[in-house]
């Protein structure tokens, strides 16, 4: 049996992961005690995080640069830092600022395949778009958890989340409002034929 991969990604509702400028803060400032209580019971499951080395960047430079007040390290986040990780790469060597990250060269498909296919627990990935659609488009992923913030970024957006993306299908698993107005939903991809 081969271990389930999750693509994790929040996303404002006209699609994109970020937004340029500073003008947002993290969620959005959207955020409420449900989306961070939800967050880390989601995180406090037994998982390896799987990332790409631009994201694994961003996060350890983000994480290096926060304070405790902050706000960047919420409890989901030490959590998810805590958690054995994978980081796909061609250009990074260990050791890595993270607890128990380990980097594997090659290409994404397949070190995620083999990963599958070893891993006793479930793979997460938080993050990592390029490498994420690529592995929707192999057929790796499993599950697609997208965190909807009630924000549309039309001026501001950053990294689309499905741009370039090919054509899927989606079954919806699961869905969930947070804090009255975020939206959790968890879907099934398929390649649409």
């Amino acid at each position: 049996m081969t271990a389930t991969y999750t693509f994790d990604v929040f996303s404002s509702l006209d699609g994109f992961g970020t937004a340029s400028g500073g003008t947002w803060g993290g969620y959005w400032g959207r955020q409420g005690p449900e989306l961070l209580a939800r967050r880390l019971a989601v995180y406090g499951q037994e998982q390896r995080m799987v990332f790409g080395a631009s994201t694994y960047r961003a996060f350890a430079q983000l994480l290096a640069a926060s304070t405790e007040e902050s706000g960047v390290r919420d409890p989901w986040v030490t959590r998810m830092r805590n958690l054995p990780a994978t980081v796909v790469s061609t250009t990074l060597h260990g050791p890595l600022d993270w607890p128990d990250a380990t980097v594997v060269r090659g290409d994404a498909v397949d070190v995620v395949a083999r990963l599958k296919e070893e891993s006793k627990i479930p793979l997460r990935s938080h993050g990592s778009l390029s490498m994420n659609r690529a592995l929707m488009a192999a057929g790796l992923v499993d599950r697609v958890q997208v965190t909807l913030f009630p924000v549309i970024t039309g001026q501001t957006g950053a990294d689309p989340v499905f741009g370039g993306a090919a054509d899927f299908d989606l079954d919806l698993i699961e869905s969930r409002t947070l804090d009255g107005h975020i939206h959790e939903l968890i879907y099934r991809p398929a390649l649409h034929a």
